[in-house]
């Protein structure tokens, strides 16, 4: 329950400078009990402060808010410590920098041994600065199977823009961001991804809740032997 943030992702997408290379993505924790938040490195860089600098706390997190969209992060924020739901939004921040940034979060929860919420965990998405490099390596490694496989990455896209309200662009991009974090082909997830649908409820907030909870651990319930499809001959 205590092991150190995930750095996969630091280490699939930071890189260079802090102030210079914005991440496209990074982890974060935050505890109900103690209202305590942990930040991975790109969490604070993302916020243009260096690893460490100053210790995030809500507070902070909503100072950080654009105006609009504060007191929709403090309410998202209440509904986790008091439901025990995850703590996931769409909304803008500005960095130290006054650099504006629209992100997604994407979290599920954090049971005890009994199956009890006592936190959440997930990524901050950077809508606006995500995974370029990433995307571009990704993008040219399996091009062949995105247009084999092309009306599946379609539905698979076009879900992800209603749940989240965002572009069809910033959608592949946050397919790729999975398929490059969990080493798994695309079309493959974004056929997992149509395979589970059914089992988001519709009301909205336990809506959002339940989809981030299959976005962030469908991969692992990818059957070993899925077979790649042979491609087809003329005769």
């Amino acid at each position: 329950m205590n092991e150190p943030l995930d750095q996969t992702v630091a280490a699939a997408l930071a890189g260079g400078d802090a102030r210079v290379s914005r991440p496209g993505a990074g982890s974060f924790r935050f505890w109900f009990a103690t209202q305590r938040w942990e930040w991975s490195p790109e969490v604070y860089r993302m916020h243009g402060y260096t690893p460490g600098e100053i210790e995030p706390t809500t507070d902070l997190l909503l100072a950080h808010k654009h105006p609009e969209d504060r007191e929709h992060v403090a309410e998202a924020i209440a509904r986790s410590i008091d439901q025990g739901t995850p703590f996931s939004s769409r909304h803008r921040f500005i960095d130290v920098t006054g650099a504006e940034h629209t992100v997604m979060v994407v979290a599920d929860r954090i049971v005890d041994d009994e199956g009890i919420p006592v936190g959440t965990a997930g990524f901050y998405i950077d809508l606006g600065e995500m995974l370029a490099e990433i995307e571009h390596e990704t993008l040219h490694a399996t091009l062949p199977e995105v247009i084999e496989a092309r009306a599946e990455i379609e539905q698979a896209k076009g879900v992800l823009m209603r749940m989240y309200r965002i572009n069809a662009e910033q959608a592949f991009k946050v397919l790729t961001w999975r398929s490059q974090e969990t080493n798994t082909k695309l079309r493959v997830l974004a056929a997992q991804l149509l395979f589970e649908l059914p089992q988001v409820p519709q009301a909205p907030p336990a809506t959002i809740a339940a989809f981030d909870h299959i976005l962030l651990t469908m991969h692992t319930r990818v059957p070993n032997h899925t077979a790649q499809r042979a491609p087809e001959h003329d005769s």
